[in-house]
């Protein structure tokens, strides 16, 4: 057997009939050996659902790994553990810092983990917290936090630690998943806030590899000026990747240039999109 991934959240649906989308994202990774993981659980409105509709038994995962303490990507741990029993959640420090979306005319709302880290432990979650790059599994890692070194990649503006708006917020918690795989490097995007260049080279720091056949996931870039989109795909097709399944927060128009000027590679990676290594 391959390793295998499916999208079991994410905005939009394929073709599997009664799937439901929501603004969030979730990963279901089947290696090839040992127990599924679970890389986010979206915001929890639909996570069980998709997993039934496609047969998925979420009562097998005894780890999630968490990108970063956003609502789209923790909110369905909750009743993950309420329906499927105790896990082992694997995340960053500060992934349960509080996080306001400020909009330009003063409007603020909350995006943090919707619920405390009592109940979640309450409800089964044992909390495994590190900033650094670490294997989860054999071939299996999480980047940790990632350094941002790129000048373009300035990420979102809009996040703050306060609802005044005086206190940035460049999410430090964010991370994603790293598969070795027979093809060469898989790598799994939550939201990627600190670019998905910043992680690709702290990847190859890490690693010692750059033979990154496919980056699947959240890029953030539907959040991010012209500047860095038209960067971030320059850089990308210096990387000779394979696949670029984009989901979530890539945003509509940051898709539509990624397919133009990645017409081979490009793919949207819907509610139910699989992809085997």
């Amino acid at each position: 057997m391959k390793t295998r991934i499916t999208i079991l959240c994410e905005n939009s649906v394929g073709s599997i009939s009664g799937t439901l989308g929501e603004h969030g994202f979730s990963a279901l990774i089947e290696p090839a050996e040992g127990a599924p993981l679970l890389f986010d659980t979206g915001q929890g409105l639909t996570l069980l659902h998709n997993a039934r509709r496609m047969n998925k038994d979420l009562s097998l995962v005894n780890q999630v790994m968490l990108s970063h303490g956003h609502y789209d990507h923790t909110g369905g741990l909750k009743p993950l553990l309420e329906e499927c029993g105790p896990k082992q959640v694997y995340a960053h420090p500060s992934v349960f810092n509080p996080r306001f979306r400020v909009k330009g005319n003063g409007e603020c709302y909350p995006i943090s983990v919707p619920s405390r880290r009592e109940e979640l432990e309450a409800a089964g979650a044992t909390f495994n917290l590190s900033q650094e790059f670490r294997t989860i599994a054999p071939g299996i890692h999480l980047t940790g936090e990632v350094p941002r070194i790129t000048a373009y990649e300035v990420g979102d503006q809009g996040l703050y630690c306060d609802c005044a708006g005086q206190k940035p917020d460049n999410t430090p918690d964010d991370q994603s998943l790293v598969l070795e795989t027979e093809k060469g490097l898989v790598l799994i995007l939550g939201c990627c806030h600190s670019g998905v260049i910043n992680t690709v080279e702290h990847v190859a720091v890490m690693t010692g590899r750059r033979d990154i056949y496919a980056v699947l996931g959240g890029t953030h870039l539907g959040f991010c000026g012209e500047e860095q989109i038209g960067k971030t795909i320059t850089a990308l097709k210096a990387q000779g990747i394979k696949k670029l399944a984009v989901s979530h927060c890539t945003g509509f128009a940051a898709s539509a240039r990624l397919f133009r000027e990645l017409p081979k590679e490009f793919q949207v990676a819907m509610v139910g999109y699989t992809l085997e290594v």
